[in-house]
């Protein structure tokens, strides 16, 4: 065997030839390193893909809970839980699809429907409500006739964020399932979950046999739980119950790059002591074809009203593109407290943010005073930081973010106390770190683009006007 001594050696396979063995090229090291470079890549994306600092343990959970048993398979309660704190299902809604594991069908469903029924050409007399393999599952629209419904459904997909409105974060259905076996030996857990939320951006994991759930009775006074199967009376020994109980979860976790390939949103800065105001970054959201979006001076602007909407954006026309920008302007400096303005401004022309949610990192929010036109919740995903909070939109009041045009933005101030150890106006610390919009993290200003103090500027602003009297009253006694 010979060795290669250059400056880029080679690994060499041994294989089989007439005359014995021989050693063919096949890796060099700086291929090896670049392939592992590669493959450390993508396994460091593959964890973090779906991971949000802010909300480290937020996802969607997805429970089944067999609930009685039928001739052919039995009846589950599906419950979708948004443990989410600032990120909810909005308009038109949820959609959820999975696979059979072998040839079920949906005899029928209570508070949600399929889209498609498919092929139930073998089936005469009882017809099932869906047949086909991966069926494709939407909630009801409100106001559905009273035999329809269950708690928590007919919502039209809509499902809150849990820190915004824990009451309103849980959507339900009921499904009959036939086809499917009747004990826990013969039911098999469907696969390949998929949720839409109303787009892309989620990616569920497989389904897993969890302890079951218990329910209360109205009056709360008996708790029954979920079957899981029965036992077999002459094979196994038992006491009490004749009944297992079941119950599998799918957990589904979000990812904004899966959602969208550019931001959604960006933020611009200004300030009472700077007149300069730092725009959004230029193609913040991506750069669009004027032909894409609407000037807004546009007379075409009238004729909208009158369209049907869908979901496809028609943006307004400007250096952004994006469908919403955030403004923080640093308003008013008061001894022991400063305020902020925060507005909102929507720039989409077929799109209202109905129960939206803003969130903001920045390290002063441990010590908000008043919050004046927005609800406002602190969140503190790490214990020992309290450095984000959510702003959210008060019911009835500004929680609907309407369609781009006069009445497109929402707004309110912020009055927050000094600590007087790290408060400065300096190197951009009156601004946020990180500003979330829908759970959308949105595009920030670079850094050195931010408003600046002016160079004759005291570190405190307040005491300006204290210092300019005296010095106004010496400069007027020289000039007498």
């Amino acid at each position: 065997m010979e060795f290669n001594n250059s400056a880029n050696p080679v690994h060499k396979a041994p294989i089989a030839a007439k005359d014995g063995w021989q050693w063919q090229d096949r890796y060099s090291f700086r291929e090896l390193k670049h392939i592992f470079s590669v493959v450390i890549f993508f396994m460091m994306v593959s964890h973090a893909i779906a991971y949000d600092p802010l909300d480290p343990t937020g996802n969607i959970t997805i429970k089944w809970d067999v609930v009685s048993w039928t001739p052919d398979g039995y009846v589950a309660l599906v419950t979708m839980n948004n443990f989410q704190m600032y990120r909810h299902i909005m308009t038109p809604g949820w959609t959820l699809s999975w696979s059979w594991a072998k040839k079920e069908v949906i005899w029928s469903m209570v508070g949600a429907q399929t889209t498609e029924q498919g092929d139930c050409s073998k089936f005469k007399g009882n017809i099932p409500h869906c047949c086909k393999k991966t069926p494709t599952v939407v909630d009801l629209l409100p106001g559905v006739p009273y035999n329809q419904q269950i708690a928590n459904c007919c919502k039209a997909g809509v499902v809150a964020a849990w820190g915004q409105d824990p009451a309103g974060s849980v959507s339900s259905f009921q499904v009959s399932v036939g086809q499917a076996g009747t004990s826990n030996k013969t039911v098999k857990l469907p696969k390949n979950f998929t949720l839409l939320g109303p787009g892309p951006g989620y990616t569920c994991g497989p389904a897993k046999i969890v302890p079951s759930t218990i329910y209360l009775t109205p009056d709360h006074r008996r708790k029954t739980q979920a079957m899981r199967g029965f036992k077999a009376m002459g094979s196994l020994k038992f006491k009490g119950n004749n009944t297992y109980m079941m119950t599998w979860n799918v957990t589904c976790t979000y990812s904004q790059f899966l959602a969208s390939k550019n931001p959604t949103c960006c933020v611009s800065f200004s300030t009472f002591y700077n007149d300069t105001m730092t725009p959004c970054p230029s193609c913040a959201c991506g750069c669009r074809n004027k032909n894409m979006c609407i000037p807004s001076d546009s007379k075409k602007l009238k004729g909208l009203k009158n369209k049907q909407r869908d979901n496809t954006p028609l943006l307004q026309c400007t250096h952004h593109m994006c469908p919403i920008r955030v403004h923080w302007h640093v308003k008013l400096n008061y001894k022991d407290y400063w305020r902020v303005k925060i507005a909102i401004t929507n720039f989409n022309y077929r799109m209202n943010y109905t129960q939206w949610t803003l969130v903001a990192q920045h390290p002063n929010l441990n010590n908000v005073t008043q919050v004046f036109s927005f609800d406002y919740k602190p969140l503190v995903p790490y214990e020992s930081i309290n450095d984000t909070g959510m702003f959210y939109g008060m019911k009835f009041y500004n929680d609907l973010l309407v369609e781009a045009g006069e009445h497109g933005n929402v707004q309110s101030e912020v009055l927050l106390q000094k600590n007087k150890d790290t408060f400065t106006f300096k190197h951009g610390w009156a601004f946020p770190r990180k500003v979330y919009f829908n759970g959308d993290e949105c595009r920030l200003p670079p850094p050195d683009t931010y408003p600046f103090l002016p160079n004759s500027a005291h570190a405190n602003l307040f005491a300006f006007p204290a210092m300019a009297v005296p010095l106004l009253l010496m400069i007027l006694y020289t000039i007498w």
